[in-house]
């Protein structure tokens, strides 16, 4: 995929001009290679990035010179939503780089279908390491596997790509099937918290209480929760 961008001397301010007429604000940077303002037509970047994300290369064409680059980062609207900015990473082709590449969820499981279970994605991307022209659009995930309720899904159960290596522990869950759960259970739930909390709150109470009594000779009053003077007094008493 190729994105064709201009220079610009629109800065602060100046860039509403520029939104205005169609174009985006960015900036395109990377290893040995100074910083540059940029400007890039609205409809183009949105074709553009609908299909390759922020994980895909693609070549960028600033004013006749060309760089590989990726969709680093994306300002956008907080009410509308739509970019209002974006960044736009040189990559070296001979240099592994990291970046995040999101999951995307195929199939159906069984264990949802026909036992009512339910599906909990635990993670939407995983951190991958590769060559540039070796990062992956998307990784995909099989749910078919998920027979019975209680089944998951590992890293290790994902099919990375040659050349991709995963930077998570092939240990890490990326999706589980729970059993459903009845009335009587979830208010189980929302009792149990309270009880913990409750039984947690008062025996670290009473540790410190017969820690104190311990190092200073003393008993705790329980009506009034002040300390009296027990044992000798003097300079080791407490006053």
């Amino acid at each position: 995929m190729e994105l064709k961008a201009k220079l610009r001397t629109e800065l602060g301010k100046k860039t509403n001009a520029l939104r205005k007429a169609g174009f985006l604000p960015a900036v395109v940077y990377g290893e040995k290679i100074e910083s540059q303002s940029i400007a890039v037509p609205y409809k183009d970047f949105w074709k553009v990035y609908k299909e390759a994300g922020e994980s895909t290369l693609i070549t960028l064409d600033v004013s006749g010179k060309q760089y590989n680059v990726l969709i680093h980062d994306i300002a956008s609207d907080p009410l509308k939503g739509h970019p209002l900015h974006a960044d736009f990473y040189a990559v070296r082709m001979d240099k592994i780089i990291r970046t995040k590449v999101p999951l995307v969820f195929f199939g159906e499981s069984q264990a949802v279908k026909n036992e009512g279970g339910i599906l909990i994605k635990v993670t939407q991307e995983l951190e991958v390491e590769a060559l540039p022209q070796d990062l992956p659009h998307e990784l995909k995930v099989d749910l078919t596997s998920l027979i019975i309720c209680g089944s998951k899904l590992l890293v290790r159960d994902i099919s990375f790509p040659k050349g991709v290596k995963v930077v998570a522990s092939p240990d890490d869950i990326v999706v589980v099937v729970e059993a459903p759960r009845t009335e009587e259970e979830l208010a189980d739930l929302k009792e149990a918290p309270v009880a913990e909390t409750s039984t947690e709150v008062k025996t670290e109470r009473e540790i410190k209480q017969e820690l104190k009594v311990k190092e200073s000779g003393a008993e705790i009053d329980k009506t009034i929760g002040k300390e009296k003077e027990v044992g000798k007094k003097g300079p080791g008493g407490i006053k």
